[in-house]
């Protein structure tokens, strides 16, 4: 299991992504799943990935080496897709060959062809676009109203991601949420863990602007934790306790319908 998530707002784009991989008790690995396409003041690209680690490396590895093209019979990077949207299509003919490739093997072993991608960055000329692509080949595209896509062990982090991010958020504050839903998940669920990969992308630059490794002990990271887990535990407290304990001697209980 793994989390990523990715924020697309006014300023640009944050996505985050763990690094654990857990094949058993026993053999848990640490794994890069977040995945730079740069080519300076033309496109900057980034992909996030979960589900199977063998499928997600080998879907990466054909849109840097080429997918065929069936039409022109031409192999097509993802360096050459001309617009965003060509990109996700690319994306998903991707999964799709290797889907064709792989899967056979891995229904043969009982093993589901699992992979799904969050794809978003900006070519010049376009518009900073965020999309979820599944392991069909399909694929969603973020929006104003729902400004972020999460993948992988989602539940836990997207409550906070609802009540605190819009697309008015401002950049480092969204970095700053996601970091929030990423800690909150890692608390929930063991399978999820340090170190966290960084790509902020500014709006318009054609850049990274930030690209950072979290990794354990880190003393931003850690004073996160602790201050968030420090406000929830005021904030609960401020809240007046339910009026729905035990009542006064002699005063029967409201019924309310039940």
């Amino acid at each position: 299991m793994t989390y990523c998530v990715g924020v697309l707002v006014q300023d640009g784009l944050v996505v985050i992504a763990d690094t654990r991989t857990n094949a058993g008790l026993d053999n848990i690995s640490t794994y890069r799943k977040l995945h730079l396409f740069s080519n300076p003041g033309e496109r900057v690209l980034t992909i996030a990935s979960a589900g199977n680690l063998s499928v997600s490396q080998a879907v990466v590895s054909m849109l840097h080496e080429g997918v065929e093209n069936e039409d022109t019979g031409e192999s097509e990077t993802i360096m050459q897709a001309p617009t965003m949207f060509k990109a996700a299509q690319l994306v998903g003919r991707a999964i799709r060959r290797v889907r064709s490739i792989d899967g056979p093997g891995l229904e043969e072993a009982d093993l589901r062809f699992d992979v799904s991608l969050l794809f978003g960055g900006q070519i010049k000329g376009e518009k900073m676009r965020l999309y979820m692509v599944y392991s069909a080949g399909n694929f969603i595209e973020c929006s104003r109203d729902a400004p972020f896509l999460q993948i992988g062990e989602h539940k836990y982090g997207k409550p906070i991601l609802d009540r605190a991010v819009s697309h008015g958020t401002a950049l480092y504050d969204a970095l700053k949420i996601a970091l929030i839903s990423m800690d909150s998940t890692m608390r929930s669920n063991l399978s999820v863990g340090l170190p966290i990969d960084i790509a902020l992308l500014r709006r318009d630059a054609l850049a990274t602007e930030l690209v950072h490794r979290i990794e354990a002990g880190e003393p931003y990271f850690h004073d996160l934790r602790e201050r968030w887990s420090t406000a929830l535990r005021a904030a609960h407290m401020a809240i007046p306790t339910p009026p729905y304990g035990r009542l006064p001697a002699g005063r029967a209980p409201q019924r309310n319908g039940f």
